[in-house]
């Protein structure tokens, strides 16, 4: 079964890396956004099976996303993995009191992102 992934990055690079290696897998069609507003739209549009959402975005933060995703009926029970490059400091101790399927450290080896996905998302406790 392949799973449809929603990337949300303002980093150009970081989304193409992402979109790449997971389609490389087989397991993961993939569609990007380059701002949190987008995600937010194109989450409520396609229903993803899963976001990865890059925690420190200009305009709309990660947070800020992750907020309005769960308050909107039509994105609250998608699976959501944050991508961060603060993922060993106190940000990741907020993260984790979320309901979060998980916490992907940037830079990420972009060779183990569909493992890590998988992983994340076989842990997901259920709704």
């Amino acid at each position: 079964m392949v799973r449809r992934v929603l990337v949300i990055d303002d980093e150009e690079d970081m989304r193409v890396l992402a979109q790449v290696f997971l389609e490389l897998s087989g397991q993961f069609e993939v569609v990007v956004a380059e701002s949190a507003r987008q995600g937010c739209e194109l989450a409520a549009t396609i229903g993803p099976d899963a976001i990865l959402l890059d925690y420190m975005m200009p305009e709309m933060s990660g947070a800020e996303a992750y907020a309005q995703l769960k308050n909107d009926p039509r994105t609250r029970n998608i699976p959501i993995i944050f991508l961060t490059g603060k993922a060993h400091s106190s940000t990741r101790d907020e993260l984790e009191a979320l309901d979060i399927a998980g916490i992907i450290a940037k830079p990420f080896d972009p060779s183990s992102l569909a493992d890590e996905v998988t992983r994340a998302l076989a842990q997901q406790r259920p709704k």
